[in-house]
């Protein structure tokens, strides 16, 4: 059946500063930026939190790792286990696999095979990657996109890592084209579908078509300015959950105003009716 997990970008405003990745295109390298954020919890500390407010299951961004030293991944790897979590995905929230600048895209690809690396000290099942800022309009991207994720599906052969990607940013918006990776790459390449992703008259079609061959689901819940959630919506998202037999994860994802533990619970009360 179905169970619970959080992804640290719910709590984005309460695990200290976030450390984004950026390309700085006149020195050719990847620059962080820092955005300041308080530290009202640690990351090393989130594991039992979370299991003693009832998930089983944790996805970790990229940008909440203050260290990446292989004495700060074990500690953390134990946390987890200590606390009978599991981590399920490291969020990869950076790199263009598909960017026209060889230059760039080539130091992308060393960027995420870093975090692969990464991913496997701390324990990681899964390390999700971004499929593509180019249009998704382009045949060839997306046969490039298909090319990038294979020479990375290559590269954690040994590493006890699964790469999936997601329904996320400009190659992957489409239902088409998730499934084309999918199909691309065959049984090594996993996908994570996120109900805030899609959008149109046909989000709930193509939410049907990837939620059918999704390992990971996102559960994010529309809103309007004030955090004041789109139930009818959102529980529409859960019933396609339903109907496909889905019995992975359930991600909670907010990232509303207020009460950061406020909004997720406001969330987990319309996804608990659906975890059996």
């Amino acid at each position: 059946m179905p169970n619970l997990s959080l992804t640290t970008w719910s709590l984005h405003r309460n695990l200290g500063p976030l450390r984004w990745t950026q390309w700085d295109d006149e020195r050719k390298e990847h620059v962080t930026r820092v955005e300041e954020q308080p530290e009202k919890l640690s990351l090393l500390e989130l594991p039992a939190v979370l299991r003693d407010k009832g998930f089983t299951t944790m996805e970790i961004c990229h940008f909440h790792f203050k260290d990446t030293s292989s004495s700060y991944l074990q500690e953390l790897r134990e946390a987890i286990q200590q606390a009978g979590m599991r981590f399920y995905t490291l969020l990869a929230d950076y790199g263009d696999i598909t960017n026209p600048d060889e230059t760039r895209r080539e130091a992308d690809m060393e960027w995420l095979q870093r975090w692969i690396d990464i991913a496997s000290a701390a324990g990681a099942e899964r390390i999700r990657i971004i499929g593509g800022d180019a249009d998704p309009g382009d045949a060839e991207a997306l046969k490039l996109a298909a090319s990038q994720l294979q020479r990375l599906i290559d590269y954690v052969a040994d590493k006890g890592v699964r790469i999936v990607t997601e329904n996320f940013h400009a190659m992957t918006s489409t239902a088409d084209n998730c499934l084309a990776l999918l199909d691309a790459c065959g049984n090594q390449l996993g996908l994570t579908t996120d109900f805030g992703n899609f959008k149109g008259p046909t989000k709930l079609q193509e939410l049907s078509r990837t939620i059918a061959r999704s390992e990971s689901i996102h559960a994010k819940a529309q809103q309007d300015e004030q955090g004041n959630l789109d139930d009818v919506e959102f529980i529409s998202c859960m019933e396609l959950v339903k109907e496909h037999r889905y019995e992975g994860p359930i991600t909670i994802v907010y990232d509303g105003p207020g009460d950061m533990w406020d909004g997720i619970d406001r969330v987990r009360k319309l996804v608990t009716p659906y975890l059996g």
